[in-house]
C-alpha cells in the first residue's frame, strides 16, 4: 500500500486518515490499542504524527486490513519478533514503490 504524504516533521490525525482511508476514530483507537504509537500533543491536545508513527500505522494497517489479523493476533505478531515484521514490511513498501514507478514508465512509452 502506498500512502501519499508530503515530507514534514508532524502529521495531523486528519491528514493520517485521509492517507490511509480510514475514519480518525479508527487512528485514535489504533494509538490506544498498540504501544508504538505516540503520538504528540501540542497545547490544544491535538494529536501529532511523527514519521516513525506512520511507519507503525502501515504496519499495523497491513497486519489488520490487509492480512485479516485481529488486534490480538497483530498485537502478538508485533511482540513476539518485531524486528522481523518491520523489516519485511519495509521490504515490500520498496518493492511495490519499483514496482508503480516501472508501471509509469511503461505507460510513458
Amino acid at each position: 500500500m502506498h500512502i501519499d504524504l508530503p515530507e514534514k516533521r508532524y502529521y495531523k490525525i486528519g491528514e493520517v486518515a485521509k492517507a490511509f482511508n480510514v475514519n480518525t476514530s479508527l487512528i485514535r483507537f489504533w494509538e490506544k490499542e498498540f504501544d508504538i504509537i505516540k503520538p504528540k500533543k501540542n497545547a490544544k491536545g491535538n494529536r501529532l504524527f511523527t514519521q516513525e508513527d506512520i511507519k507503525n500505522f502501515k504496519l499495523i494497517f497491513n497486519l489488520v486490513k490487509e492480512r485479516g489479523f485481529t488486534l490480538e493476533g497483530a498485537k502478538q505478531k508485533l511482540k513476539k519478533n518485531p524486528a522481523s515484521t518491520f523489516d519485511k514490511h519495509e521490504i515490500i513498501t520498496r518493492l511495490e514503490a519499483v514496482k508503480a514507478e516501472l508501471v509509469k514508465i511503461k505507460n510513458q512509452l
